[in-house]
């Protein structure tokens, strides 16, 4: 498994554009992609302008299809909304441990 923290900033003036590019790319990975197991969309606590999503890849092949979904290709054409750079962590699952959790059946 693939799990990836992505940390952006985003400009006051288009927050709700870059809300709704989010929430499409997020809904479409969760249920247009058998790879992509979770896409979470967090706001900071004590800054309304940083979010944070946690993503969670079966394989590279799974997030390798999720760049290519036409969801993704919204979240992309809304890169201008962003205020900075797009700090991105890859880490690996670790628990739950059980393969079973992160299946979506």
């Amino acid at each position: 498994m693939i799990a990836i923290w992505v940390k952006v900033r985003v400009k006051r003036d288009d927050l709700d554009r870059f809300l709704h590019a989010i929430e499409v790319d997020a809904l479409g990975s969760e249920r247009d992609e058998p790879g992509c197991h979770r896409f979470n969309v967090l706001q900071d606590a004590s800054d309304e302008l940083v979010y944070y999503f946690y993503e969670v890849y079966e394989d590279e092949a799974a997030l390798d299809a999720h760049r290519a979904a036409p969801h993704y290709a919204v979240w992309a054409a809304a890169a201008d909304t962003l205020d900075g750079d797009i700090e991105i962590t890859r880490t690996s699952t670790v628990f739950p441990s059980d393969p079973a959790y992160w299946s979506k059946d």
